[in-house]
């Protein structure tokens, strides 16, 4: 196995070995890896779609929108599931991608308190163009990362993943 040169977190597990010899630190390293990397492939993927005149925050509400299929269209509860959004948060964000015209809200036919929302043509257009941009550049991130390797590391995830989902349920 080749050498690795340490890292900035192999730098604060040592810290806190020195500090506290009596705790195993190594799940500090990794955590804090995964979360400083989830960061940085955060901030990456931004400016992609940022590129295609999208705001951060923006992409996975228009991406519920685009996947939900023709017509494009789900109730704010809806995307708020969708987008693990507050009620707050998804209105202030539906209220702008309405007011650049990327989305459109009508009354609800099946329930006259609600409203549905629905892509645009723009809408549909520059979310398109944004998820290519936005996977071309999920791929170039994982680049380092062999087939065998993106697999191996998709089944770790999933199974922490899957734990930590049943605790929160």
């Amino acid at each position: 196995m080749p050498r690795r040169e340490p890292d900035r977190l192999d730098e604060i597990a040592a810290q806190w070995r020195r500090e506290r010899p009596d705790l195993d630190v190594a799940s500090l390293a990794t955590l804090g890896r995964l979360f400083r990397l989830a960061h940085l492939a955060d901030r990456e993927l931004a400016n992609g779609t940022a590129a295609h005149g999208l705001r951060p925050g923006w992409f996975d509400l228009l991406a519920a929108l685009r996947r939900s299929g023709p017509p494009y269209e789900l109730t704010p509860t809806e995307l708020m599931g969708a987008t693990m959004l507050s009620s707050g948060g998804t209105t202030k964000r539906l209220d702008h991608l309405e007011l650049v015209g990327l989305l459109a809200r009508r009354p609800n036919p099946r329930d006259r308190r609600g409203t549905i929302v629905r892509l645009t043509p723009k809408g549909l257009s520059v979310f398109d163009r944004a998820l290519e941009t936005h996977v071309a550049n999920e791929d170039r991130l994982l680049q380092p990362l062999s087939a065998t390797d993106r697999r191996q590391l998709d089944t770790l995830l999933r199974r922490v993943l899957a734990t930590l989902e049943s605790v929160a349920r």
